[in-house]
């Protein structure tokens, strides 16, 4: 059976009490480290790494409106793609993900489907 493509959606808490400061320097390359060796380690499962969303709007029948929300609690900051076996491979590979380790952070795994 052929892999299939997930689109994984980084989400993040908002207004978290004790949010965490900048990152050092140090922490910084800590943190490009692990990250590199992650993308290394299944450069074969990586269609498209994505990457930070910025500004955009919300599109409607009846026309737009500004957003992302300042509001929202939960904010959609980032996207890739990954190619996998299954749901549960697909899982694997970001669970390893540095990405996922923030307070408050999780990933969304969804199956793309073409048809």
């Amino acid at each position: 059976m052929p892999k299939r493509n997930y689109l994984c959606i980084r989400r993040s808490q908002t207004g978290q009490p004790g949010e965490p400061q900048q990152p050092s320097p140090a922490q910084m390359q800590e943190m490009y480290a692990k990250f590199n060796a992650w993308k290394e380690k299944f450069q074969a499962n990586i269609v498209d790494l994505g990457g930070k969303l910025g500004g955009g709007c919300v599109v409607t029948a009846d026309g737009e409106t500004d957003g992302p929300f300042v509001e929202a609690k939960e904010v959609v900051g980032g996207f890739m793609i990954v190619s996998a076996d299954s749901l549960e491979e697909a899982i694997r590979i970001v669970r390893e993900s540095p990405g996922i380790l923030g307070q408050g952070a999780s990933v969304e795994v969804r199956e793309i489907s073409i048809s």
